[in-house]
């Protein structure tokens, strides 16, 4: 018994120091950064903020791990802030789950503390698009968005 709770403690300590090992003291110009919105992805540039912020709530907890909501719709130029609830997660698009997608937003930073955020403002074109936390994703961490088209 005494061996498993070692070995639980041991592996618990570990993922938390790989989940940390990332962490840099912040420049004011990296804050600023980051609480500016990301717009990334093909014709990024030519789209026009809606005005419209989806809150998409990250958490761990007694029902698991996941996404609230885990699925929603946006158009191009709408806002989705990630926010952490409880626990450490991440936000990625990965190429392999979004095949022929082009202008993915790059995997998100891991959320550490209550209350951090990642902006991504849309710059998909239209279609059906998924996303995960990476550490939790084979726990069911997994979410879908749908880019609708503008008209």
């Amino acid at each position: 018994m005494n061996r498993i709770l070692y070995r639980t403690a041991a592996l618990s300590a570990l993922l938390i120091a790989a989940a940390c090992s990332g962490e840099k003291k912040e420049s004011e110009e990296h804050q600023a950064e980051k609480s500016a919105p990301t717009v990334s992805g093909a014709g990024a540039s030519d789209v026009k903020p809606t005005g419209r912020n989806i809150v998409v709530e990250l958490y761990t907890d007694e029902k698991g791990n996941y996404f609230k909501p885990a699925k929603f719709e946006v158009h191009r130029g709408d806002k989705i802030t990630f926010t952490l609830m409880s626990g450490v997660h991440n936000v990625h698009f990965l190429p392999d789950s979004n095949a022929g997608k082009q202008g993915l937003p790059p995997a998100s930073e891991f959320l550490q503390l209550p209350g951090q955020t990642w902006e991504y403002i849309v710059a998909l074109a239209p279609g059906k698009y998924f996303f995960q936390c990476d550490p939790h994703a084979l726990l069911g961490m997994v979410g879908h968005l749908e880019v609708e088209d503008e008209e």
